[in-house]
């Protein structure tokens, strides 16, 4: 599992508004240190060869699979089957490579740090079924093979599932190496260019490795993201990029001038380096803003939010049958947990709480029961453990590390989510959606307000956002505003790669 490496100093805010660093020359030689032990081969070097290698290996497999299990009985004279048809496929494959790069199946990794395998399944989709369809004219004409279509349906299903498990198999390989590590600077040390420190060093799997900030006039550092150093001014980033050997530079907002600022980023652009920015009212910029122009001048569209009653049917329809059909498949997992609760520790199952649901409607959640019994009694015997009441976290949110309050049972259950599955009873009744806005208790409900507020026009998920990007380490105004974000870029795609990109963060046993 990749790592981000942070180079850390102690720092504290001068009246002059000039940064002290203590120990400025260990902090700055051990990000000097960590910034060469890269290999000088980059992130885009690495996965574009891995995801080629992985993609032709998986349609190759595909192919044999569809041939083997939908081999006609006999051929006819004159024709070729079995390996030469396999002779043609692989022939065939340097076209395949080809369309997958023209879909743009190679070139996301290197240039968005949270691109994952569910942003390929439209692309793939686009690649499997033209290039089934390639081969098929390809072999009609030159009668080399005789793709028959039961085969050829086999091989486009076959592909698109051994594909996207290749490459997400891929990715994992990729994430290992020491090479898909990014050296990276932010631009800015003020409240927006901490927030970005702070989700790069929640987020290992980015591959971040953050170096420090560039800043004249750097804000004091929250101890969220600890003694990440200054490194010097923007006057002297061209210096540091060289030095540090800079692969990404985000540029959040600074005190400099507007004329400075673009000085800044066209000096940036003469390095082989991957420059972000982060827009302006970034909290409004969603998935669905498009980028159209008025001669030259980039204008960012926001759609408006559209909730047809097409739309709502359709995500209530996936949500019944998928959560129906997903309780039949874990009757037998129900079935051991509610055991292992009951021998663990006193008290029922599962455990029902008050949440605020679709336009501020109450009603009660399910879940396996992780707890004592008299958990909710004793929790205010153990509010000074919660780590949001402390230095820089938000009083809000009650959330404590190691809860002496969880069973040894509910430890297990908690660490792979495993307590939120009776919530598919919830989605089947209606009162819940598979992805959605963050369920949240009546408290902290009291806290949202305005045009907060529209976060309640979808039914609460079990999964959302807020469960993708950190959960609980997520502060409840920034939680808000990702709700608000989801609700109001909502489509169906949306769902389904949330869904899917749910999976793996489950699977590590992600539980910030």
């Amino acid at each position: 599992m990749t790592r981000t490496v942070v180079a850390r100093a102690e720092n504290t805010q001068l009246a002059s508004g000039e940064v002290a660093l203590g120990s400025p020359a260990a902090a700055l030689g051990a990000a000097e240190r960590r910034s060469r032990a890269s290999v000088p081969k980059s992130r885009g070097w690495l996965v574009r060869r891995m995801l080629v290698l992985a993609d032709a290996v998986c349609l190759v497999v595909a192919f044999v699979l569809a041939q083997f299990l939908f081999a006609p009985p006999s051929s006819s004279a004159g024709d070729w089957s079995g390996p030469a048809e396999l002779a043609l496929f692989v022939l065939l494959l340097p076209v395949w490579i080809g369309l997958a790069r023209a879909s743009g199946l190679y070139k996301h990794d290197e240039e968005r740090t949270d691109h994952s395998t569910a942003d390929d399944l439209v692309g793939i989709l686009h690649l499997v079924t033209l290039g089934a369809w390639v081969f098929y004219a390809v072999a009609s004409v030159t009668r080399l093979a005789t793709p028959t279509f039961p085969r050829l349906i086999a091989f486009w299903a076959f592909a698109i599932a051994i594909v996207t498990i290749g490459r997400a198999a891929a990715r994992a390989f990729c994430r290992s190496r020491a090479t898909y590590l990014q050296n990276t600077v932010i631009v800015g040390a003020g409240s927006v260019g901490q927030m970005v420190a702070r989700k790069f060093l929640q987020h290992g799997e980015y591959g971040i490795n953050l170096i420090g900030f560039v800043d004249s006039v750097p804000r004091k550092r929250t101890t969220q993201i600890g003694g990440l150093p200054l490194l010097g001014s923007p006057a002297r980033l061209a210096d540091i990029v060289r030095r540090y050997r800079v692969e990404r530079v985000v540029v959040a907002f600074t005190q400099d001038s507007h004329d400075e600022l673009l000085d800044l980023i066209r000096l940036l652009k003469t390095f082989d380096l991957q420059v972000d920015i982060v827009p302006r009212l970034f909290e409004l910029v969603g998935p669905a803003a498009e980028i159209h122009t008025v001669e030259g001048i980039p204008l960012v569209g926001l759609p408006p939010l559209r909730l047809s009653r097409a739309a709502r049917c359709a995500k209530r329809a996936m949500d019944s049958s998928l959560a129906a059909a997903t309780i039949v498949l874990l009757v037998p997992l129900f079935l051991l947990a509610a055991l292992a609760i009951k021998l663990d520790s006193r008290g029922p199952v599962f455990f029902r709480q008050p949440r605020v649901g679709t336009r501020g409607r109450a009603f009660r959640i399910y879940k396996l029961r992780t707890m004592t019994r008299d958990a909710e009694r004793r929790k205010s015997e153990y509010t000074h453990l919660n780590r949001h009441a402390a230095e820089g976290g938000d009083p809000r949110m009650f959330k404590i590390e190691n809860d002496p309050r969880v069973t040894r049972v509910g430890r297990v259950l908690r660490r792979f989510s495993l307590d939120e599955l009776p919530q598919l009873v919830n989605v089947v009744k209606g009162e819940m959606s598979l992805v959605g806005p963050r369920p949240l208790i009546v408290e902290e409900a009291g806290f949202v307000h305005d045009w907060a507020s529209r976060r309640l026009e979808l039914k609460p998920g079990m999964t959302g956002l807020w469960q993708v990007l950190g959960r609980s380490a997520i502060p409840f105004e920034e939680m808000v505003r990702l709700d608000y974000l989801y609700v109001t870029t909502w489509s169906l795609w949306s769902d389904l790669r949330l869904m899917l990109r749910t999976l793996p963060a489950v699977a590590r046993g992600d539980h910030s």
